[in-house]
C-alpha cells in the first residue's frame, strides 16, 4: 500500500475547537486574513467609514461637547424641553458631518481602486479640459474630477472623467446664482480623422423637430438628415459646412444607426472636432459598470471614425 507521504499531499486538519484562522493546509501555515472586495460605486465603503467614524473617540467626545452645550444653552435661554431640541439638532449635526466626510471618503476608495484595477493614471482633484469641442468651451467656468487616462475598457487610449461647467446668473432682484451642468466625458484624440471630416455632432435632442428649419438657418453646420425615426427622436446630427456629405451618410451606417438608437447609455452623445472625440452622457457617473459601459460605448465610436476614415 502506497505511503501518504508519496505523491500528492494531504490537507492537514484543525484541530478540534480551533477557529477559521488556525485551520492550516498542505504545509501547515495560517490562513491569510480575509480581504475586502472591491468597491463597485462611490457608495460601497461609505457605511464602514461612517461606523469607524461615529466610534472614534475624537467623534463621541467633540460630540458629547455639542450636545451638552445645545442642551444647557436652549435650557439656560427658554427651558429643558428646548434645550432637548437643541441637543437633538447638534447630535444631527455631528451625524451629517460624519456622513460627508464618510461619502467623500468612500468616492476616494472607488476611484482609486477603478483606476488602479483598470491600469489607469488618475488625477483625483480638479484640472481643466482642453477646450476642443463645444461641450468642453461651455459656461463661466469649467473643471474636471477624478480624470483617468490610459487604455480604457474597451481598448481604446483616452482619458475619462467627471466633469463640470458652471453658468453665473442674476435675478432680477440683483441676487446672483450659479447653475451647475454635469457630465462624464471620454476623450480620445484622432488625429487621422481630421483629414476626412472637421466637424461631427451628435448631440441629444432638444426642442421640437419642426423647429428645425428655423435654427438652422442660425447655424454655421450642416445639418444630416437620415430615414430613420428613432435616430431622428433621439438625436439631432451635424456636420461642418465643408465637409463630404456622402462620407458623412457612410460614417451613419444602418447598424451604426441601430447601435446608436438601442445599445448606448441613456442620454449618450458625442462630438468631434479637429481631431478630437468628446463622447458624453449627462450627470457623474460613479459605479464600475457605468463607467466600463460608457468606455467600451466611446471605444465604438472611436473605432467608427478611424474605420470610415481609412476607407
Amino acid at each position: 500500500m502506497p505511503d501518504p507521504s508519496e505523491g500528492e499531499q494531504q490537507a492537514s486538519v484543525a484541530p478540534p475547537g480551533a477557529g477559521p484562522a488556525e485551520a492550516v493546509a498542505g504545509g501547515g501555515g495560517v490562513a491569510p486574513p480575509a480581504v475586502a472586495p472591491a468597491p463597485l460605486d462611490a457608495d460601497d465603503t461609505r457605511g464602514a467609514h461612517l461606523g469607524r467614524l461615529l466610534r472614534s473617540p475624537v467623534t463621541l467626545s467633540l460630540g458629547a461637547a455639542l450636545v451638552i452645550a445645545c442642551f444647557v444653552g436652549g435650557a439656560l435661554a427658554v427651558g429643558a424641553l428646548l434645550g432637548l431640541g437643541a441637543a437633538a439638532v447638534g447630535a444631527l449635526l455631528v451625524f451629517l458631518i460624519a456622513y460627508v466626510i464618510a461619502s467623500n471618503a468612500a468616492k476616494e476608495d472607488f476611484f482609486s481602486h477603478y483606476a488602479s484595477a483598470r491600469g489607469l493614471n488618475r488625477t483625483g482633484g480638479r484640472m481643466t479640459l482642453p477646450p476642443t469641442t463645444p461641450l468642453l468651451r461651455k459656461g463661466d467656468r469649467r473643471y474636471a474630477e477624478q480624470v483617468m487616462n490610459g487604455t480604457l475598457p474597451g481598448g481604446s487610449p483616452g482619458a475619462i472623467g467627471l466633469y463640470t461647467y458652471e453658468i453665473e446668473t442674476t435675478d432680477s432682484e440683483g441676487d446672483d446664482d450659479t447653475d451647475y451642468y454635469r457630465y462624464t466625458v471620454v476623450l480620445h484624440d484622432l488625429p487621422g480623422v481630421a483629414a476626412k471630416v472637421s466637424d461631427v455632432y451628435c448631440q441629444r435632442r432638444e426642442g421640437f423637430r419642426f423647429m428645425d428649419s428655423a435654427e438652422d438657418a442660425f447655424r454655421r453646420m450642416q445639418r444630416l438628415e437620415l430615414e430613420s425615426a428613432a435616430l431622428d427622436k433621439r438625436y439631432e446630427i451635424f456636420y461642418g459646412a465643408g465637409d463630404d456629405t456622402v462620407w458623412m451618410k457612410r460614417l451613419f451606417s444602418p447598424s451604426f444607426i441601430v447601435w446608436l438608437t438601442e445599445r448606448t447609455p441613456e442620454d449618450f452623445a458625442f462630438e468631434f472636432s479637429a481631431g478630437s472625440l468628446c463622447v458624453n452622457v449627462k450627470g457623474h457617473y460613479d459605479s464600475a459598470a457605468e463607467l466600463d459601459r460608457l468606455c467600451s460605448a466611446a471605444g465604438e465610436v472611436a473605432k467608427r471614425l478611424v474605420g470610415e476614415a481609412a476607407e
